[in-house]
């Protein structure tokens, strides 16, 4: 059976409706059987992406609104409306709003989900909470620095302690 094509979202309509300061994704792709993911994220002015590396994934970023900067390795690219950013695999980055603001699109592979299982016997749980503090809030990767600011997989800062 052929997967039909159809309308998923219309960007500047859930634009229109997040409030100025809402931050982070305010949508993302969530069909099943998908082998794409995709991300509208938005950052308020002098908001900021810490430095992270993606060691997997290629990520392809374009600019809907606003201004920024993304710090690479050898300068700064440049960001506004209609930019296209190809951001390969094991490249370090860092992303940093403008005055107005920043809102973009990210589009890449379907990550596979994780496949751990119990070596035998029953499942006991996960990470001991007193490790709860090193998971990120927004992709769930635990850091292994004790005091994290940036994830160091998808740059959102982590809470004040």
């Amino acid at each position: 059976m052929n997967a039909t094509p159809r309308a998923l979202a219309v960007l500047d309509d859930i634009l229109a409706s997040a409030s100025p300061d809402e931050r982070g994704a305010l949508w993302h792709l969530a069909e099943e059987g998908r082998e794409l993911d995709a991300n509208l994220v938005r950052l308020p002015a002098g908001a900021e992406v810490g430095v992270h590396q993606e060691d997997v994934l290629d990520v392809l970023l374009v600019v809907l609104e606003g201004a920024g900067r993304v710090r690479v390795g050898r300068g700064d690219i440049v960001l506004s409306p209609s930019t296209v950013v190809w951001l390969p695999r094991t490249s370090r980055r860092a992303l940093s709003a403008g005055a107005d603001g920043l809102t973009y699109l990210t589009v890449h592979r379907r990550r596979p989900g994780l496949a751990v299982k119990p070596p035998g016997g029953a499942y006991e749980g996960g990470e001991g909470p007193c490790m709860l503090d090193r998971v990120c809030p927004e992709c769930g990767r635990l850091s292994e620095d004790p005091a994290p600011v940036f994830c160091s997989r998808c740059g959102e800062r982590f809470p004040e302690r």
